[in-house]
């Protein structure tokens, strides 16, 4: 069956199914959450299994470390992957809330209503992880969910949603409301980005080519989650004492992810105190330094190895242990340095001055900022949503890590009693 036959099929039986969705109750959905948490948790063995044969592939194609790191599954990660689906089933149902609601002079009612999107195709890349968060969080907001991830995680994924069809099997709702699209070449995504009429939603998670391929080539709505070219300035009225961990943990605690720092900036008044401090650190930690010229100057006088930045560091994603240091004047030049090499996803402000952050604030176009926190707190599990189904730098509709509330649109009802228009 060709590709565009093969998404049609898919998605006509998910909205079909998606009606269970819909005459389910909120707590009828949870308790489908938690059944899926703890089918996921019984079948670990078989999860880690299907794993291991993905890595055993990834590594045979020379797979870099930190996409084989998005895609290992371990016992936590498994855990992790069902206490997610846990967390959202514990959220209020967002779906029947009323948004606004107001009586106009000829009497007639009005009342705006959330509602689901109705069917949710999702591209993702090598993590696993995405197939049940983005499941789990589709299903409580009453979508249905059509799953297209990487070839490279074929087996965890095919056994993840096997996993939970076997747990929405033991309730009312149909387990066809979870599609896991073929991925063993792109013409499904093709297809899939081109399905108007049959999927209403597609959210791309995953690399900056990814995200730029579905934006560009879709010709049903998309939500562009965002790359992460995120950074962390010290200004000159900083605590040194926290600075040095938010600014390890924002680049070493997982450097394979979008919150992931890429970029130091220090201010030009602080760069004597704390530079040879974090550098060292940075260094210690494993990470490979690029860095401007009179950051290089301090780095030569520790005797910390570091490469001298081109432009295209700046701009750069690594995913990996490597960072890019500059010394800036001010807050305004650190601004100006992020509006023009960032992404709009996570910055960070590490200093003791009230003034001097909302400053920073202010001259920030982002979707996330930190004062004196670590950029991996744009999380939805970190910032109470349970899980995320992705993390959006565009400024429609949601922005930041998008939970259940992100997945549901509007209708407007409005009843009367007779009312005609003149």
């Amino acid at each position: 069956m060709e590709a565009t036959a093969i998404i049609n099929e898919l998605a006509d039986k998910a909205r079909l199914a998606a009606r269970t969705l819909i005459a389910a109750t909120g707590a009828e959905r949870s308790a489908a959450l938690v059944a899926i948490a703890e089918e996921i948790l019984k079948s670990e063995g078989e999860i880690l299994a299907a794993n291991a044969q993905d890595m055993v592939r990834a590594k045979a194609d020379g797979m870099s470390d930190s996409m084989q790191d998005r895609l290992l599954l371990t016992p936590k990660r498994v855990a992790d992957i069902a206490d997610g689906a846990i967390q959202v089933s514990k959220l209020p149902n967002p779906i029947g809330l009323t948004i606004n609601e107001n009586r106009l002079p000829n009497g007639l009612h009005l009342k705006q209503v959330s509602v689901p999107f109705g069917v949710v195709g999702m591209v993702y890349e090598a993590r696993p992880n995405v197939t049940v968060d983005a499941a789990v969080i589709l299903l409580m907001s009453a979508n249905a969910a059509l799953l297209r991830g990487s070839s490279s995680a074929a087996e965890s994924n095919e056994v993840l949603v096997k996993v939970m069809k076997r747990a929405l099997a033991k309730t009312n709702i149909s387990a066809e409301v979870l599609q896991l699209v073929p991925s063993h070449d792109r013409s499904t995504v093709t297809a899939l980005l081109h399905a108007r009429g049959k999927v209403d939603l597609v959210i791309p998670r995953g690399s900056a080519a990814l995200i730029r391929t579905v934006v560009d080539e879709s010709t049903v709505p998309t939500i562009e989650t965002g790359a992460g070219v995120c950074h962390v300035y010290v200004d000159d009225q900083a605590d040194l004492t926290k600075a040095l961990p938010i600014l390890i943990n924002s680049k070493t605690h997982r450097p394979s992810v979008c919150n992931a720092a890429e970029t130091l900036l220090v201010h030009q008044g602080i760069a004597a105190k704390f530079l040879p401090i974090a550098l060292k650190a940075l260094a210690e930690a494993g990470v490979t330094l690029n860095v401007d010229e009179a950051t290089k100057k301090f780095a030569d006088e520790i005797g910390v190895k570091v490469n001298l930045a081109g432009e295209e560091n700046w701009s750069t994603e690594y995913n990996a242990l490597e960072m890019n240091v500059a010394i800036v004047p001010d807050i305004l030049s650190a601004a100006d340095h992020i509006a023009k090499y960032g992404t709009k996803h996570t910055e960070a402000i590490v200093s003791e001055s009230e003034e001097n952050a909302a400053k920073f604030i202010s001259l920030l176009d982002a979707a996330a900022i930190m004062v004196n926190a670590s950029t991996r707190f744009t999380d939805g599990e970190q910032m109470g949503f349970g899980a995320e189904i992705g993390i959006s730098n565009q400024k429609l509709h949601a922005r930041g890590p998008m939970g259940l509330v992100a997945m549901t649109t509007t209708t407007w009802i409005v009843t009367g009693n007779g009312q005609i228009r003149a």
